[in-house]
C-alpha cells in the first residue's frame, strides 16, 4: 500500500490538487469526487474505504433535513409560475412613478420577496431582468446601475431564508437549520438596505441615472394600483411567513414547513388560474433535476470529505496554521479570500460541501462561532456571484436582455460587489448582526 511510503496526510494534499484540476478541466464534479475518493482512500487506508462510502451515502440518504430541498425548490418554481412577482413589480413601479430611481427600488423590493420564495439565483436574476429591463430602457435608466441592481437583488436568494444553500449547509456543519435561517435574516435585509442606500445616493448626485417614469408608464387609477399591490404582495408574503415563521418559532421542522410551503404554492398557482398540467409537469421535472444534482453532490462530497479527513490532512493543516501564531482574524481573512476566489469558477454546491468541511476543524480550533462563520461563507459566496470574470449572474441577465452590453453589466455588478464586501466586513466586525436574532429566539 502506498501509505507505507508516503504520509497519508501528504496524500490528502495531492488529492485536493487532482480534484481541483479535474473540476477545472471539466469533469463532472460528483463522479470525480467518488472516483478520487475511492482511489486515494484505497491508497491511504485500504479496503476500509468501501465501508466508509457505504456509511457516508447511508447517512446522507437518511438525513431528514435534506428532504426540505426538493420541497423548497418546488415551492420557488411554482411561485415563479404563478406570476405574482410580475404583478408586485408592476404595482410598486406605478406607486413610485414620480420618485427618482423608482424602478431600482421596485427591483430591490421584489427581489427581497422573491428571495424569500426561492433560493435559486438564476431564476431570480432571469425573472427580474424580464420584468424590469424593458421599463428601465423606456425610462432612460443608466444601464450599468440597472444591471448592477438586478444582478445584486437576484443574488439575495442565496442568503435570505428559506435558502437552499443554508438547508444543505446545516447538516454539513452540524448546525440547526433554524439557527442559520434566523442568522441570515438581518444580514439579508442589511445588504438590501445597502443596495438601496447606494442607489439613492447615486440618483441624488446625478438625477439622469434614474429619472421619473414617463407619463405612459404611470398609473391612471391609484385604486387599481393598490389592488394589484395587495394581490401581488399579500399571498406570497403570507406563504413565506407561514413557512419561515413556523420554522423560526419552532412550530414545524424545516422539512414539514417546506411541505406546507410547496402545497401552498400549488394552491396559489391554482387560485390565480396559472396552473396547467404542462406547467405542473415542467415544475416537477425541474425540481427533480435540481434536487438530484444537489443530492448526488451531497453524497459524493460527504464521501470525499470523509476520505480526506481519514487521511489526516485537515488536522495537519490546522496544526500548521495554528503554529504560525497568526492573529485568528488574519487566518479568517485568508479563508474568506480563498472562498471568494473559488467562487469564481465553482458554484456554491462544491464549495459548501467540499471546501467548508476541510476548513471546519481550523474554524473550530480558532473558536469562531459556527453559525456566524456559516453566514460569512454565505455572504462571501453571494459576492462571488457578482465577481468577474465568471460571474454567472451576468450571463443570466445577458440571456434575457441581449441589448445590454456584457461590459456594462460587468461594470454595474462590480459596483455592487464592493457594497457586498462592505456588508461582509460589517458582519465580521459586528457579529451581532448575524447572531442577535438566533440568540434572541433560541438563547445561547
Amino acid at each position: 500500500m502506498l501509505a507505507e511510503f508516503i504520509d497519508p496526510a501528504i496524500l490528502g494534499f495531492i488529492l485536493i490538487g487532482v480534484m481541483l484540476f479535474s473540476i477545472f478541466v471539466g469533469f463532472p464534479i460528483s463522479f470525480t469526487l467518488i472516483f478520487l475518493g475511492f482511489v486515494f482512500g484505497y491508497l491511504g487506508f485500504g479496503k476500509l474505504v468501501f465501508y466508509l462510502m457505504t456509511l457516508q451515502f447511508s447517512m446522507v440518504m437518511t438525513e431528514q433535513t435534506l428532504a426540505a430541498v426538493p420541497l423548497f425548490v418546488f415551492m420557488g418554481i411554482m411561485m415563479e409560475q404563478a406570476g405574482l412577482m410580475e404583478r408586485l413589480f408592476s404595482a410598486f413601479q406605478l406607486m413610485l412613478a414620480k420618485v427618482r430611481g423608482s424602478l431600482y427600488y421596485a427591483v430591490l423590493f421584489v427581489s427581497v420577496v422573491f428571495a424569500a420564495a426561492t433560493g435559486i439565483v438564476g431564476a431570480s436574476v432571469t425573472i427580474l431582468g424580464i420584468m424590469a429591463a424593458k421599463s428601465m430602457n423606456k425610462s432612460g435608466y443608466n444601464v450599468r446601475l440597472a444591471a448592477g441592481t438586478i444582478t445584486a437583488g437576484g443574488t439575495l436568494g442565496i442568503l435570505i431564508p428559506p435558502s437552499i444553500m443554508l438547508v444543505v449547509m446545516g447538516p454539513i456543519m452540524e448546525i440547526p437549520v433554524t439557527d442559520l435561517f434566523a442568522a441570515a435574516i438581518i444580514p439579508g435585509i442589511l445588504l438590501a438596505s445597502l443596495y438601496a442606500g447606494y442607489v439613492t445616493i447615486r440618483c441624488w448626485m446625478d438625477p439622469s441615472l434614474g429619472p421619473v417614469l414617463p407619463p405612459e408608464l404611470r398609473a391612471t387609477s391609484m385604486v387599481a394600483v393598490w389592488k394589484e399591490f395587495f394581490i401581488g404582495l399579500v399571498p406570497p408574503a403570507l406563504l413565506v411567513f407561514a413557512a419561515l415563521g413556523s420554522i423560526l418559532f419552532g412550530f414545524a421542522t424545516p422539512t414539514e414547513a417546506a411541505g406546507c410551503g410547496a402545497m401552498g404554492s400549488l394552491l396559489l398557482a391554482l387560485g390565480y388560474k396559472k396552473l396547467t398540467l404542462k406547467k405542473l409537469q415542467d415544475a416537477l421535472v425541474k425540481t427533480l433535476e435540481i434536487s438530484a444534482l444537489i443530492m448526488v453532490l451531497v453524497a459524493a462530497s460527504n464521501f470525499f470529505g470523509a476520505v480526506f479527513s481519514r487521511l489526516g490532512t485537515p488536522m495537519l493543516l490546522t496544526d500548521f496554521l495554528l503554529n504560525l501564531e497568526m492573529n485568528k482574524y488574519l487566518i479568517l481573512a485568508i479563508i474568506m479570500v480563498m472562498i471568494f476566489l473559488l467562487g469564481w469558477p465553482l458554484e456554491w454546491v462544491p464549495i459548501v460541501m467540499i471546501i467548508v468541511p476541510i476548513i471546519l476543524p481550523l474554524v473550530e480550533a480558532l473558536e469562531f462561532n459556527l453559525t456566524w462563520f456559516a453566514i460569512l461563507v454565505a455572504v462571501n459566496l453571494q459576492t462571488a456571484w457578482l465577481s468577474p470574470p465568471v460571474a454567472l449572474s451576468a450571463y443570466f441577465l445577458k440571456g434575457v436582455v441581449p441589448e445590454w452590453d456584457l461590459k456594462d453589466i460587468y461594470y454595474g455588478m462590480m459596483q455592487f460587489m464592493v457594497i457586498q464586501v462592505i456588508g461582509l466586513i460589517l458582519i465580521i466586525t459586528f457579529p451581532k448582526i448575524a447572531l442577535w436574532l438566533p440568540t434572541y429566539l433560541y438563547g445561547q
